[in-house]
């Protein structure tokens, strides 16, 4: 791990960048608001429905009971400015968990405000940009020195600010966050390039520590180095960042301020089409020096997906490898090393091989990006119910998964929420049972898969509707879904099978 660093106040290192600036989080007066409970919460709470499944159900409320029981409070010597869910790993709070975290965070939002999590984080940015991927939750200090190759990553905050925008349209946040994240994105481009304006990255500064994706000369020091490599994730990351950064100026007026964003956009996503596909496995690599092709497949390429830059005629060979058994396919799926790589463990042993809740939560996401729900729905059903098997064995829920057994990872800490939430909550409705949500739009498509008689209760949609979705029980997968919803507020719901589609007319109470 790095050196805990408490920066004097005030100062800053380097030039002091126009939208660091304009942080407001940066004066923004520390919350003082009690927190909720989960015993006083769960009345108010999403609740699913899935008949012949009480442990799923079981699950789900151990999930939201662990992830309560790490709601936090901000103490005047951190600099924190909100209440804030802990990471729940070692007393700092993460950049890349949070941002995991607040995507099954969302459905509890009417409860806790999970996303103001990141105003931590934002509350911390120094004036050239920077921010810590690790900060101090106690006082004013950091984990990592800037300049260290593990200082800070992946750059995926503004997927998170996307996603809360999406389900609650509230502009007033994407006026706050944009100047905070606008001057991140510029930090990263800075001091994150190599001369190409390709990026890099570390184990720790990825987010996959002992991964083993640099050249083996390099393991020695795995977890800290950029191996003088191109990273697939930080360019797919920094090209996703920026094409919603992009969006968000376009609703705040701002879009001359993006057009070195869409440029580079435009170069990053030649350049790894060009250099870092690889036509003979159909696959997306890391660079090592010398531009060649790692041949190391890990899950880290999949970020392609959600980045948007994978042309048609490649998807279906590149998507292929997730249902191959010998790559992603074991027995809990999606592997994050492919079982062909060198290095790969059966028991996982963190990043060799591990099943991890934001690296699949992550694939899923970038499946139905491209419209193969179908296979997110497939990889998803063993996923999550790997995770619920474990459950039924240990109680709880935990850091990683074993890809070859039934099992916790070889090295994973247990009652993980954490990210670890994401499959009993996010994954269940959104990849199990299929419902997808545009909260802006008052909509839902739901993809409907199952047979037995399932949905949902007290599902949030925006700022103010709640529904109760019920699907009930089929005979088989060619039977058409008999859909009942019922909502406060008008809604649109439209229900996706294999026989078709169609819309259901909501009973409004």
């Amino acid at each position: 791990m790095g050196v805990l660093y408490v920066p004097n106040e005030g100062i800053t290192y380097g030039i002091p960048d126009r939208y660091a600036t304009e942080n407001v989080f940066l004066k923004t007066e520390r919350e003082n608001v009690p927190l909720p409970t989960w015993e006083e919460s769960k009345d108010k709470m999403p609740r699913p429905v899935w008949d012949g499944h009480d442990d799923a159900i079981a699950c789900y409320d151990k999930a939201w009971e662990i992830a309560f029981s790490n709601l936090r409070q901000p103490t005047e010597e951190s600099g924190f400015v909100s209440n804030f869910i802990d990471t729940a790993f070692n007393g700092f709070l993460f950049m890349w968990d949070s941002s995991f975290i607040l995507m099954f965070g969302k459905y509890g939002t009417r409860v806790f405000n999970f996303q103001r999590t990141l105003d931590n984080m934002y509350a911390r940015q120094h004036m050239d940009g920077f921010i810590c991927r690790e900060i101090c939750e106690t006082k004013n200090g950091e984990q990592f020195f800037r300049h260290d190759p593990a200082s800070t990553g992946p750059n995926v905050m503004a997927w998170s600010e996307w996603v809360f925008y999406e389900n609650f349209g509230d502009l007033e946040r994407i006026k706050k966050v944009f100047p905070p994240l606008m001057g991140y994105y510029r930090w990263t481009k800075l001091f994150r390039t190599w001369r190409d304006g390709t990026y890099w990255s570390s184990g720790l500064g990825c987010g996959m520590d002992n991964s083993p994706r640099v050249e083996e000369k390099y393991y020695d020091y795995i977890e800290s180095c950029n191996g003088h490599m191109v990273w697939i994730d930080a360019c797919c990351q920094q090209i996703l960042s920026g094409r919603i950064l992009c969006r968000m100026a376009k609703l705040l007026g701002r879009e001359d301020e993006t057009r070195e964003i869409e440029e580079e956009i435009e170069y990053l996503t030649k350049y790894i089409n060009d250099k870092m596909w690889d036509e003979k496995t159909g696959f997306y690599y890391d660079l090592w020096r010398g531009d060649r092709v790692s041949g190391i497949k890990t899950l880290a390429s999949y970020w392609a997906l959600l980045a948007g830059i994978v042309p048609e005629d490649r998807l279906d060979r590149f998507v292929a490898h997730l249902l191959n058994k010998n790559e992603f396919m074991r027995t809990h799926a999606p592997a994050s090393l492919s079982a062909d790589a060198p290095g790969f463990e059966p028991g996982g042993d963190y990043w060799k091989g591990s099943v991890w809740a934001p690296t699949a939560y992550m694939t899923l996401k970038g499946l139905d990006a491209v419209g193969r729900f179908d296979l997110a729905h497939k990889i998803a059903m063993n996923h999550h119910g790997n995770v619920v098997k474990v459950f039924n064995e240990t109680g709880t829920v935990w850091e990683n998964y074993a890809p070859d057994y039934v099992g916790r990872g070889s090295a994973s800490r247990k009652d993980f929420v954490g990210w670890t939430g994401l499959p009993p909550i996010a994954v269940l409705f959104e990849y199990v049972m299929g419902i997808i949500p545009d909260g802006q739009k008052k909509e839902i498509t739901w993809h409907v898969n199952l047979t037995e008689r399932h949905g949902v209760e007290r599902y949030p949609l925006g700022t103010d509707a709640e529904l109760t979705l019920i699907c009930e029980a089929r005979s088989s997968e060619d039977e058409k879904p008999k859909v009942t919803v019922k909502s406060n507020v008008p809604v649109k719901v439209k229900v996706v099978w294999c026989g078709g589609e169609f819309e259901v007319e909501p009973e409004i109470r």
